[in-house]
């Protein structure tokens, strides 16, 4: 992650809780540190909303819209800590501000915003049912989202209207009242205006299943998409009873025609139900393209590791590959058994083509499990001097990491893409 978009973030939300202490200090210690922590979380909620709403200045910012969703995810825990602090350290001006019935009003839209906060990001942060097996569908994971800009409309409005001193600045309300305005606008953009502004249309082509894995071939209806190899996007098949959007990496390079390929593996009740409702001719809508794990040219030795669906950027980079791209690359994708490596015959014919490109398929049912000693011997150059490319499950990067390190033989950079969004 770049350490631009965290360090601005940060600050944005430090400096509401600096203006709620310098506002606050002469009434007392305790309301000006409840205050902070209110301040705080008004500007951590805003930035949260912010980021949802995807916008392109953040990737820059965060390297990736998935360094971003990571962003999301941790201000959204801040928001609610601090909105539990603020309550819990109530500021107390009782001989401060003339009550009015607006201000109790906000008092108590207050209590419900925290309450209904406290149940929606529990919803997005608890992913799998503790001591289950259960896992919360995404539909409902991106359902509670919705109800999200309501509740921030709410402590919005309770940070306006609250009594509060006659004689306090200006500078904090009026810091806030902008971050909450963005805040809301960021809100009803992604959801009533991006929905139908966004979306590219696309028609099936052809549907391929690989035993979990199942490959989508589209054609552009329309304006074709622009991407770079790597990218991800998000599907919406139409008509198929499945219109909540899910991202997936493009597992092609960009083609003459603008048509494009995913690959999706069977992981949950939406991906395992899609292969069974699309169909050649079915329209489809694609919004597009988000992420920065691309391929990078000015690193001669690289390594490209893959766990299991993992493969997919790695196949569109693969296909880029021109006789320009002089680097030398090992591509090693880790799989259960050689009958999930669904794209196999694809890296056979680009291999052919580059010399300098190696494919190693690893399955454990067969091979046992990828280590990192299994992985050195495998790359034909120094992994000390090379940068490693990883997607896949984070416990196989780490281990993989891990026992380079305990190897002396770390690479010298390693990046990655976060797996999940959520």
């Amino acid at each position: 992650m770049k350490p631009t978009g965290p360090i601005l973030a940060t600050l944005a939300v430090l400096a509401a809780a600096w203006l709620g202490l310098q506002t606050y200090a002469p009434y007392g210690s305790t309301a000006a540190l409840g205050i902070a922590m209110g301040a705080a979380s008004i500007a951590a909620m805003s930035l949260a909303l912010i980021m949802s709403a995807r916008p392109w200045p953040a990737e820059q910012l965060f390297g990736g819209l998935d360094r971003v969703y990571v962003a999301h995810k941790w201000l959204g825990i801040a928001a609610l800590a601090l909105m539990i602090g603020h309550n819990t350290i109530e500021p107390e001006l009782e001989g401060f501000v003339r009550e009015t019935r607006a201000g109790e009003f906000a008092s108590d839209l207050g209590e419900i915003a925290l309450n209904g906060f406290i149940g929606l990001l529990l919803i997005s942060w608890i992913k799998r049912i503790p001591f289950t097996r259960l896992e919360l569908p995404w539909p409902l994971w991106r359902f509670s989202h919705r109800f999200t800009g309501l509740l921030f409309a709410v402590a919005a409005f309770h940070q306006l209207a609250i009594d509060k001193p006659a004689d306090v600045s200006g500078t904090l309300g009026l810091y806030l009242n902008i971050l909450s305005v963005a805040g809301l606008a960021a809100w009803v953009y992604t959801q009533f205006v991006a929905p139908f502004l966004r979306p590219r249309n696309f028609v099936v082509d052809r549907v391929d299943r690989h035993g979990a894995t199942t490959e989508i071939a589209l054609r552009p209806a329309g304006r074709a998409m622009r991407w770079q190899p790597g990218q991800f996007a998000f599907m919406s098949p139409n008509g198929a009873g499945m219109g909540e959007p899910h991202p997936f990496t493009i597992a092609s390079a960009p083609a003459a025609d603008g048509g494009m390929r995913f690959a999706v593996k069977a992981l949950g009740s939406w991906t395992r139900a899609l292969p069974e409702r699309l169909a050649p001719g079915q329209h489809m809508k694609i919004d597009g393209p988000y992420g920065r794990f691309v391929f990078r040219q000015r690193v001669q030795r690289q390594v490209w590791l893959a766990g299991g669906i993992g493969i997919t950027p790695f196949l569109a980079w693969a296909e880029a590959l021109t006789d320009a791209d002089q680097q030398d690359i090992a591509l090693v994708w880790a799989v259960t058994t050689r009958a999930e490596a669904f794209a196999a015959d694809r890296l056979a014919a680009v291999a052919a083509r580059h010399p300098k490109l190696t494919v190693h398929i690893v399955a454990s049912a067969e091979d046992g499990h990828l280590t990192a000693q299994r992985l050195s011997t495998l790359v034909p150059f120094a992994l000390g001097g090379a940068e490693l490319f990883y997607c896949g499950p984070t416990g196989l990067r780490d281990a993989i990491t891990f026992g380079l390190k305990a190897m002396g033989q770390s690479p010298r950079r390693v990046h990655s893409e976060a797996f999940e969004l959520r």
